[in-house]
């Protein structure tokens, strides 16, 4: 039996029909466009301007943490900023669990003011296996539950792996401006910390951190009073070197020079040549090593282990001396590059 059209379906055959097209008369519905929602009771307190200064210190951050972890637990290390979020200080509690571990790292800022510490979190799945490296170790855990309890000797060494992630904070920001970032505590209790109020702004840095197979998340919280307090030091000395007129000059002759006064080692070079270990052995006094060279050739002039010159040897006021008769090609372009 024959389908039975619709109403809907005849009017557009005749449509269709009387336009000679089949295209629909109706317009295609467009799609809805979806909106962030804002929040008018806790407004953004930092512009994009100061989250892009954070992602830049924080990309270096990511850097030298991955270079410092693969130098200690001898494994290539990755490390990456995932995200950097202006939030409420109990979207970062309430993420914690009971079980976890959470590090307080008082800062001091120039002026010496008191502010509200530095919040530190790293996944279990992470420090598990950063321990296990430490104390010699060398197969992964795949297998950490999220609420592992970690004993008292893991709790000490917990500490000493965390120093390492602090010294990275302050050797970052010292290109913008001096903290002193200091150990303050393990908080074992994350949900009876009290130091910042729930409702509270902060801004959550997100680092992904991977190692060998494993792969966790390293969170900072910083408090939004200690972020207004050290980008207002960072504006006024903005503005204070504008007051001043303080330009920046090209100050490469001032370095050069600074460097002209450091000490090198030059070595003259007169020859390569490999011997057995049992020759070396048989070496006496007055004995002869052939190098293999004619006795007119020129020797290498090396500045600190690279070649820089060619010359001859010859005597000078009665001391063995060398004279300079070519330059290497590489040094010359550098010495011109710099000239002009």
């Amino acid at each position: 039996m024959a389908d039975v059209l619709s109403q809907n379906q005849i009017d557009m055959l005749l449509n269709s029909l009387q336009g000679g097209s089949t295209q629909e008369t109706e317009p295609a519905q467009q799609a809805e466009k979806s909106y962030r929602k804002y929040d008018f009771y806790s407004p953004k307190k930092f512009t994009k301007d100061k989250l892009r200064i954070l992602s830049d210190v924080f990309d270096k951050y990511s850097r030298i943490m991955a270079t410092q972890l693969g130098s200690i637990l001898r494994l290539t290390c990755e490390s990456d900023v995932v995200a950097i979020e202006e939030q409420r200080y109990y979207e970062f509690s309430n993420a914690l669990g009971d079980d976890d571990v959470m590090t307080v790292v008082n800062v001091e800022l120039p002026d010496q003011a008191k502010n509200k510490p530095v919040l530190m979190h790293i996944s279990p799945m992470l420090m598990v296996n950063f321990i296990d490296r430490m104390l010699g170790g060398e197969e992964s855990s795949m297998e950490i539950d999220n609420s592992y309890v970690y004993t008292d000797i893991e709790e000490a060494l917990y500490e000493s792996i965390i120093k390492y992630f602090i010294d990275g904070l302050r050797e970052t920001w010292a290109t913008y401006i001096t903290l002193n970032f200091n150990f303050g505590q393990l908080e074992l209790s994350p949900g009876m910390f009290q130091a910042i109020g729930m409702d509270e702004t902060i801004v959550i840095i997100t680092v992904n951190l991977k190692m060998d197979k494993i792969q966790g998340v390293l969170s900072i919280c910083f408090p939004g009073n200690l972020l207004s307090d050290i980008f207002s030091i960072l504006d006024k000395r903005i503005n204070r070197e504008k007051e001043d007129g303080m330009n920046y000059v090209d100050s490469s002759k001032d370095i050069m020079h600074y460097i002209q006064g450091s000490e090198l080692s030059v070595r003259a070079r007169l020859g390569n040549i490999r011997l057995n270990l049992v020759d070396i052995y048989n070496l006496h006094e007055g004995d002869i090593i052939n190098l293999n060279k004619p006795k007119d050739s020129e020797v290498e002039i090396q500045v600190e282990g690279t070649s820089w010159f060619k010359g001859r040897l010859g005597q000078h006021k009665k001391n063995m001396s060398v004279l300079i008769t070519d330059v290497n090609a590489r040094v010359k372009a550098k010495q011109e590059s710099m000239e002009t």
